[in-house]
């Protein structure tokens, strides 16, 4: 390898490296147009993209003497030199740039400049063209397969870093729309939950009123706007519940409760609900009492809806344990079913808000995604943790950890 050689390879190098030490992508693109002109000793140099929307090629990078020249032009892949390397995926070297069919003036035209041989490489992402690398008026002589190889090294780089920033535009648009969406349904729920509280509050009012004056002839009637009504309100209190939760208006009132207690309170309550299905719902508890510092109210809610959960999709005949334990410093609470089960693609996203695992489960059983959602809500405000384990066909187990006292949410503990 001669001096000249070896000097060109370290160049290269150099180019190489400055991509993880450059994080924006122009200050990049120029150094890689730099080097293809220093290296082919060629008068310019410029890099192209293709552009989606309009299916053309556009000028990403020049040196800045025609920058503002090139900027906006817009290259045809049809009936140019750099359209016919981006669709046939291959070098071009033009030696006479007038002789040649491929390129075209309206470019030379628009910037004022006159090219009379080019040399233009594809720029590859996992073998499939983003653009192109062109060297423009060799000083001496034509361009040679060495002249190749060097903007073939330089095209790989950039073209790397021209899709990194593609990635990184495109995650951040995804981003922003995520979170405008989310804004969006926050505030529906919002006002939703807001504006439904008065009109639900006379129906059920009136209702039960009717009930109780109409006597046994409507009760029926009656029993089914009550029912359906306290329904609603389930669900209106649970839309509040996590949005008050995101929003940072809930807040606890802590004291100590005993867990034994609230969980034969809420197993109670749940008891009507399996004896209709036949399922046996059993509690197994800790010898010892079991105290922690709780809003007893909103962990008698999470529970609930555990319980609830399960009993959801259990089949009739099924069976449902709610357990405690004591471990270090926490107490744990287990839902544990022998129902249908939980598919392990969606055991991770079971707790977000409206997520429903298979829509024909949810169609048959029931349920609008939001009990899981609130149960991880009530336990996260406390510094606990709720999690769950399931087998398809074999049942599921959920459970959760709360902190035996409020210092140790705030010390970290």
């Amino acid at each position: 390898m001669s001096n000249e050689q070896l000097l060109r390879f370290e160049r290269l190098l150099e180019v190489t490296r400055s991509l993880s030490i450059t994080p924006n992508l122009e200050p990049f693109l120029q150094t890689v147009i730099s080097a293809a002109i220093e290296l082919t000793a060629s008068e310019t140099a410029s890099i192209l993209e293709f552009d989606e929307p309009s299916g053309t090629l556009r000028f990403l990078a020049a040196p800045w003497t025609h920058q503002d020249a090139l900027r906006g032009i817009k290259v045809p892949v049809d009936g140019s030199a750099a359209g016919w390397v981006y669709r046939n995926v291959k070098p071009l070297h033009i030696p006479d740039a007038k002789a040649d069919a491929r390129y075209s003036s309206a470019v030379d035209f628009a910037a004022a400049f006159e090219t009379q041989s080019l040399l233009a490489v594809p720029m590859l992402v996992r073998g499939k063209p983003l653009g192109v690398l062109e060297a423009v008026n060799k000083s001496k002589d034509h361009y040679t397969e060495e002249d190749i190889t060097i903007l073939e090294t330089l095209a790989a780089p950039a073209a790397l870093a021209i899709q990194n920033m593609n990635l990184q535009r495109r995650m951040e648009a995804s981003f922003s729309e995520l979170s405008e969406l989310d804004r969006l349904k926050s505030g529906f729920i919002a006002i939703t939950s807001h504006e439904l509280r008065t009109p639900l509050g006379l129906i059920f009012g009136h209702a039960t009123f009717l009930r109780e004056l109409l006597g046994e002839e409507h009760r029926e009637q009656l029993d089914v706007i009550i029912k359906n009504a306290s329904r609603l309100k389930e669900i209106i209190e649970s839309l509040s519940s996590v949005d008050n939760y995101e929003t940072g208006v809930a807040r606890l009132h802590q004291r100590a409760i005993s867990v034994a207690r609230i969980i034969e309170e809420v197993v109670g309550s749940f008891a009507d609900m399996a004896s209709r299905r036949n399922i046996t719902l059993k509690t197994e508890l800790d010898g010892d009492d079991l105290f922690v510092e709780a809003d007893g109210s909103k962990i008698s809610i999470a529970l609930g809806n555990l319980i609830k959960n399960s009993i959801m999709f259990t089949d009739d005949g099924g069976h449902i344990f709610v357990t405690s334990q004591a471990v270090p410093g926490y107490v744990k609470v287990s839902v544990t079913d022998d129902g249908i089960g939980i598919p392990s693609k969606d055991l991770a996203r079971i707790f977000e808000r409206f997520f429903q695992s298979e829509s024909h489960l949810t169609r048959r059983h029931g349920g609008m995604g939001l009990g899981l959602s609130v149960a991880k809500v009530m336990i996260e405000m406390h510094g606990g943790r709720i999690w769950a384990e399931s087998e398809e066909g074999k049942g599921s187990n959920f459970s959760f950890l709360l902190p035996i006292n409020s210092t140790q949410v705030e010390s970290g503990v």
